[in-house]
């Protein structure tokens, strides 16, 4: 089935679909990773956008339940160069396409990626539309400069969670929590609230390896709530869009610092650089991918990290905090600390599931920071 992609400002490719007929659009932007498209397709950071995967075959090892970030895909379209339709691994249950159909999620192949991966280094990301229905590049063009940008768009709202909960394997337990944010904590760990922006499940997972025992919360957890849960320090998630439109969050997370350690990832990154007195500003077309190197200045020592954000933190002119990490392609900001305070934060992606895993060792610098603290 044919398929056509027109950007805003009037780039166009064709190619066909392997999910069936469709019409949808979104921000358009690139992956570099070669491995982890099931990471990065329920990684619920990428609502709204759609993904252009710059490795040319995708799908040849499946899907599996073990290796979901989240119960579902988020973004709003997947573009390939190829897409395998049989998958051969042991670990495989399903197809890429069958997933996607399954999900309710387009996916195209047949596009030029490099050239629509070259346009977007060029020109920065912009909105596209792709489609099976309506053919005509000038038609989708107006489509797509009819769409929001991704700039001014709170996108939490569709991503977060929406009551308290654990995650016990792949599956989230919804607990009970008592009217004033009490909780019965089970004594794994240290009592750890994690607000959930659009957590992927491994950074779970990896705070209660190293010693917490993490308890999910909404955006709306308020501030007289988490002090009477009994939690000991505030973790920040990940999450979409625009950082700077969460205003309530950010003067909520300004009271959390006051009484908590508090640390966080991504978006929870961004959110403490806002409720520290900083900004943020978009990237031309953002770091999406699995191969960013990054220099943690504490150390000297450079590794490479897994990364999926369009904004970045700007920190100028603020006494109080200090850069600890840096991006090696751009020099933009990766992580940042508290000189006084126990607040610590990364932009980039240690938890990443599919690799690299050369930031895993920030999960004990969180635990250590939180155990010195309380």
């Amino acid at each position: 089935m044919k398929a056509v992609l027109t950007l805003e400002d009037g780039f166009t490719l064709k190619g066909k679909s392997f999910t069936g007929e469709f019409e949808t659009g979104g921000e358009v932007i690139f992956n570099t990773g070669m491995t982890g498209y099931q990471e990065v397709l329920t990684d619920p950071s990428y609502y709204g956008q759609m993904v252009c995967m710059t490795y040319p075959l995708i799908g040849n090892y499946g899907i599996n339940p073990q290796d979901m970030e989240s119960p579902k895909v988020h973004m709003r379209a997947l573009l390939v160069k190829e897409c395998c339709k049989q998958p051969s691994n042991w670990r495989a249950s399903e197809s890429l396409p069958d997933f996607l159909v399954r999900m309710g999620v387009p996916g195209i192949e047949g596009l030029d990626t490099r050239a629509l991966t070259r346009h977007l280094r060029l020109n920065g990301a912009m909105r596209g539309i792709i489609s099976t229905k309506d053919l005509d590049p000038e038609s989708l063009r107006q489509k797509a400069l009819a769409l929001p940008t991704m700039e001014g768009q709170n996108l939490v709202p569709f991503v977060a969670a929406k009551a308290p909960y654990v995650l016990e394997g792949n599956v989230q337990t919804f607990v009970q929590i008592g009217p004033d944010g009490s909780y019965a904590w089970k004594g794994t760990g240290l009592p750890l609230l994690v607000y959930d922006f659009g957590v992927k499940w491994n950074i779970l997972r990896l705070l209660a390896k190293v010693g917490f025992e993490p308890l999910a919360v909404p955006p709306s957890f308020s501030f007289e709530a988490a002090k009477a849960s009994g939690a000991k320090a505030v973790f920040l998630s990940n999450g979409p869009g625009d950082p700077a439109t969460l205003t309530s969050e950010i003067a909520l997370i300004r009271q959390l610092m006051e009484v908590f350690p508090v640390t966080g990832i991504c978006l929870g990154h961004q959110l403490i650089g806002h409720a520290l007195g900083g900004t943020t500003a978009k990237l031309k077309f953002g770091h999406h991918g699995c191969n960013h190197p990054v220099r943690d200045d504490t150390t000297g020592r450079v590794e490479i990290s897994s990364q999926n954000h369009g904004f970045h933190v700007v920190l100028d002119g603020l006494a109080d905090v200090e850069p600890t990490h840096v991006n090696l392609n751009d020099y933009t900001l990766e992580g940042l600390r508290h000189k006084t305070k126990p607040i610590m934060s990364v932009q980039y992606h240690p938890e990443a599931a599919a690799g690299p895993n050369d930031g895993r060792y920030l999960f004990s610098r969180f635990f250590e920071m939180i155990s010195r603290a309380v």
